[in-house]
């Protein structure tokens, strides 16, 4: 398929709103591993947080290479830090209710809600780098590149996460850690595959 050229003024605001969706994202992060009961969700949290400020450091380098000034600000822009800032807020309304549980229940919704928009930042990137035409896009697509594992598997993971933790406090058989972490999924299909083997799992004891 032939490169074609894009709207730069667009790729400009993309750029924004997920330097903006990581700085929002290391603060869900560090709210969200208060509020983790389990042990190796907590673990799997700090893991991803850090990952998530290395995605900063990296998206820092696309701005220098382009001649970005990551400070602007964009209506776009203020309104994933609203977002965040929200996400943020409904983890401490749900702590401060004091039922760990529930809490815990809302934070892995709210990384989940955080991680879609960053997955999709980084999934367009992506595309712009591949599809595009341009000086650019090689600096954005090696910056994909560099992360989009760690994307994918953050948002795959914590989906799985909260989805067991919704069953087992429905006083269900639930699988913890999730058949994603249990068999290292990367990808969407992957995905599909592990929540397809739950009832499997279930059986031998997992």
């Amino acid at each position: 398929m032939a490169s074609k050229a894009y709207d730069q003024a667009q790729l400009h605001e993309l750029l924004y709103q997920a330097l903006e969706t990581e700085i929002g994202g290391a603060k869900v992060y560090e709210n969200a591993i208060e509020c983790a009961v389990n042990e190796d969700l907590r673990k799997e949290w700090q893991k991803y947080l850090e990952e998530t400020r290395n995605h900063r450091k990296i998206l820092l380098g696309v701005f220098e290479q382009l001649g970005l000034d990551p400070k602007t600000q964009t209506p776009g822009r203020q309104v994933v830090a609203h977002l965040g800032e929200s996400l943020v807020a409904a983890m401490q309304m749900a702590k401060d209710a004091g039922d760990p549980g529930a809490a815990e229940l809302v934070a892995g919704e709210c990384v989940t809600l955080a991680e879609t928009k960053d997955h999709m930042n980084w999934e367009l990137i992506g595309h712009v780098g591949e599809h595009g035409k341009g000086d650019a896009t090689q600096v954005l697509l090696e910056a994909y590149q560099s992360v989009e594992d760690e994307e994918h598997h953050h948002l795959l993971h914590t989906t799985g996460w909260t989805r067991e933790l919704w069953i087992e406090s429905l006083g269900l058989p639930a699988v913890l850690p999730p058949p994603e972490e249990v068999k290292h999924v990367e990808t969407k299909i992957g995905a599909s595959r592990a929540e397809q083997s739950r009832d499997q799992m279930l059986g031998k004891g997992h």
